[in-house]
């Protein structure tokens, strides 16, 4: 059962993630330019006025949250905001989107171009004292998200249509080597925010898709979860038993008509699932 747990209304919500300390999720409006968090137990809800492009949000070992703004990395803490780095050579057009962690602590982000025109965009990686990048040029990037070994890495090129698996073994902060996982028809959506659960199985939110799909390491296609909303963006895993997938949606490049024919889009909603999620690592600053 797909429930709408806050109607939102979320211009380009996205990055949604479990904070296992504090059983808290937070997500972003990246357009909207505010940082959303949501207690269940609870049921508390607080937005925080972030400004620019904030397209993610993490949480650090220093406590607070890393965020991803335009061509900054920033620590929040409920307010006080510390500029951790400047994201070196992106264009003016460039912003960050999605992101994961792995095992280290390291932040794996992508950025894009804003205007949706040139592959500038590239995955990155922070180490906590400087960034590197990585490769996997794409127009808009989404993902990345990593194996539970840590072996191998999904990116996602939106407007390609293609997620692409790459080899981590070795410790490789490169991405080369690339084959695709799974490319898709026009009739299926773009392929947005991605994120692996227990069984190593990859769960993909496909924008003017209208759904979720589950996807088994060889690419086959396992699970279809469709909502009420065209723009789909990602999913997160939380809940004690990380069994609650949280959906995170966008308003964003709808019309009037289909704004009107889908009054929850841009909202948050949730579903359970069979198979757990992971929890995901905290980056290292």
């Amino acid at each position: 059962m797909i429930d709408c747990i806050w109607p939102i209304a979320a211009t380009l919500g996205e990055g949604p993630v479990w904070d296992a300390r504090e059983r808290r999720l937070w997500f972003v409006d990246i357009k909207g330019g505010r940082l959303h968090a949501l207690t269940p137990e609870t049921g508390a809800r607080e937005s925080f006025e972030i400004g620019g492009n904030p397209s993610f949000a993490l949480p650090s070992d220093q406590g607070g949250l890393v965020i991803g703004n335009r061509d900054r990395l920033l620590h929040w803490r409920r307010g006080q905001v510390t500029e951790l780095a400047h994201i070196p050579g992106m264009v003016t057009t460039d912003r960050t989107n999605d992101a994961t962690v792995d095992a280290d602590g390291r932040l794996w982000f992508g950025t894009m171009d804003d205007l949706e025109q040139t592959a500038t965009g590239r995955v990155r990686v922070f180490d906590g004292t400087s960034i590197h990048e990585a490769g996997g040029a794409a127009i808009v990037t989404n993902g990345p998200a990593i194996s539970g070994d840590g072996t191998v890495l999904y990116h996602v090129d939106s407007l390609g249509r293609t997620i692409w698996r790459y080899d981590l073994r070795g410790g490789a902060v490169s991405l080369f080597g690339g084959v695709p996982f799974r490319t898709f028809s026009g009739d299926e959506g773009l392929p947005d925010g991605v994120v692996v659960d227990a069984q190593d199985h990859l769960w993909v939110g496909f924008w003017a898709g209208g759904c979720a799909r589950r996807f088994a390491p060889d690419g086959s296609l396992v699970t279809e979860v469709r909502l009420p909303c065209a723009n789909v963006t990602k999913l997160a895993f939380g809940g004690p038993d990380l069994r609650t997938a949280y959906v995170t949606t966008a308003r964003a490049g709808l019309s009037a008509a289909e704004l009107l024919a889908q009054p929850l889009a841009g909202g948050l909603f949730s579903f359970r699932v069979e198979v757990p999620g992971r929890a995901l690592p905290v980056v290292r600053v």
